[in-house]
């Protein structure tokens, strides 16, 4: 079952049964020429807010080796994708003029689109150099997500585009990840499973 906090920006009511930490392991499957890499991994992953119509979102991995060695990270925030409006604060350290806009659940319903669910946005940023735009929507307990733009740094590995999914079910965060890199055409990456954390 899903809780809502009705304290929250009503903005992020949609989005409300991320909040938390979570926890829990998976496999990465990913063929690349006639190789295939498989791990398991752990995972940590936030969902926090502060206030603003958006939430933090952080993501932390490590191998389920002798070592846990660490893996990788990545952070961003995810939104309800909609035009930006005077009273959003921005561009840069900008106040917003007037009003915020979308400040209850009746004026957040008019964002829904035409399958009843919300459309967000995620901006997802790794630290090997790779930067992720994805547009996507949220159902209930369910989001999928495709990159809408990927930025690389010079020295950044090839990555072209990749879809994600959420979903909530019997009280654990599933997730699955798709990717094109190194060459690959867009195939089964990463999913794991996370239970709620206790912090």
């Amino acid at each position: 079952m899903i809780e809502l906090n009705l304290d929250l920006p009503a903005e992020l009511v949609p989005l409300s049964w991320l909040i938390g930490v979570w926890e829990g392991s998976g496999v990465i499957d990913y063929t690349v020429g006639e190789e295939s890499i498989s791990h398991e991994f752990g995972q940590r992953v936030s969902f926090s807010h502060d206030g603003l119509p958006y939430l933090n979102y952080n993501s932390y991995t490590w191998l389920l080796d002798d070592e846990q060695t660490p893996l990788v990270a990545e952070s961003g925030y995810w939104r309800l994708h909609r035009k930006q409006q005077p009273g959003d604060p921005g561009p840069a350290m900008l106040p917003g003029i007037g009003e915020r806009p979308y400040p209850n659940a009746e004026s957040v319903e008019t964002l829904r689109n035409a399958d009843g669910g919300f459309d967000i946005e995620a901006a997802v940023v790794h630290p090997g150099g790779v930067s992720e735009l994805y547009l996507g929507e949220v159902r209930g307990p369910r989001i999928d997500l495709a990159t809408d733009a990927v930025m690389r740094t010079a020295g950044a590995k090839e990555y072209a585009a990749a879809t994600r999914m959420y979903g909530m079910v019997d009280n654990h965060l599933l997730w699955a990840w798709d990717i094109a890199a190194l060459g690959q055409d867009l195939r089964t990456h990463a999913s794991a499973r996370l239970g709620k954390a206790d912090s």
